[in-house]
């Protein structure tokens, strides 16, 4: 998720910028500057960030929060940084990483379960399939925390995280935690209304259906693991399927047709075994990310007529 709540260059004359970690009034958390994002992300590039900090309760994260809002910050959300690109030239204020927000509760009754943002949704699928719950065997392979899930709508093998959500509790920027339904989320393919809010996702609950063989779910969840592996490229750093599919045709079938497998700029490269893969192949930067991703929109738009909508999110300048 990426959260801009101001524009704002920050003022290290004010803030007192320094090369060592300090604390976060009010918090056990501490504020790191010039911190490297590269290996927060599976794509494995990226420049710093000027502030970053990681929460592990909601009190921290507001104090993060009203922190970079004194200092007049912009603020910068991560997740997992799995379908994310991050610019070279790093980014701007605080960087607020919800990966420690890690709590999961479950409802043997109801077959309901909430899972903190930081939970990563492979982890997940895993643990309600042993306990012999179906309705999640999809997610065993969306590289991506709860958070980031909820946000993007994240979805495979025909279903989608909206089939089975219950409710998601958010945070705004002046720290005010509200509760949201999925109709109020707006839910379409790979997309909701919290694209470009001003909420930060701090859990969310599911319903599930329990009760079943736990053999039975867990080889389930492990098939739809297999697949994915046997059709996509995990070998090399990724960010996962880089263009959403339009309606006529897959977006990875589109690109291969064009002859594109293998097409490589600087260390990027259109994965051969699935061409709606970008692999970082040979210490690529951000910036060679990019332009393949721009090279592949041009030749489909050419040639296809048809404008590819990118998946990856892209925070920073290129």
């Amino acid at each position: 998720m990426i959260l801009s709540c101001e524009t704002a260059r920050p003022n290290f004359a004010v803030l007192g910028h320094t090369p060592t970690a300090i604390p976060l009034p009010g918090s056990d958390c501490c504020l790191q500057p010039n911190f490297s994002l590269a290996e927060l992300t599976s794509f494995r590039v990226g420049g710093t960030a000027d502030w970053f900090v990681t929460p592990r309760t909601h009190h921290d994260l507001q104090e993060s929060l009203a922190w970079a809002q004194r200092h007049d910050l912009p603020i910068t959300i991560l997740g997992a940084g799995s379908n994310l690109l991050i610019s070279d030239r790093g980014v701007p204020g605080l960087v607020l990483s919800t990966r420690y927000l890690k709590q999961t509760s479950f409802d043997s009754e109801t077959g309901q379960f909430t899972a903190s943002a930081g939970e990563p949704i492979p982890k997940l699928a895993w643990r309600v399939a042993k306990r012999g719950w179906k309705g999640f065997e999809w997610a065993v392979g969306i590289p991506g925390t709860v958070g980031g899930a909820v946000v993007m709508n994240a979805g495979a093998h025909q279903a989608s995280l909206s089939d089975c959500l219950v409710q998601v509790r958010v945070m705004d920027t002046a720290g005010h935690i509200l509760t949201l339904t999925p109709e109020m989320l707006r839910y379409s393919y790979r997309h909701s209304s919290l694209q470009g809010s001003n909420f930060i996702v701090l859990d969310a609950t599911f319903a599930l259906s329990p009760g079943h063989e736990r053999a039975e779910v867990v080889a389930e969840t492990n098939r739809n693991l297999q697949k994915r592996k046997q059709s996509q490229p995990y070998h090399l750093p990724s960010c996962g399927s880089v263009f959403r599919n339009p309606e006529s045709h897959a977006a990875g079938w589109l690109i291969e047709q064009l002859g594109l497998k293998g097409y490589q700029i600087g260390g990027a490269q259109v994965a051969h075994r699935h061409a709606n893969f970008i692999l970082n192949c040979d210490n690529a930067t951000a910036q060679d990310i990019f332009n393949v991703i721009r090279y592949v929109q041009a030749q489909v738009e050419e040639h296809w007529s048809l404008t590819l909508q990118p998946e990856v999110k892209f925070l920073g300048e290129f």
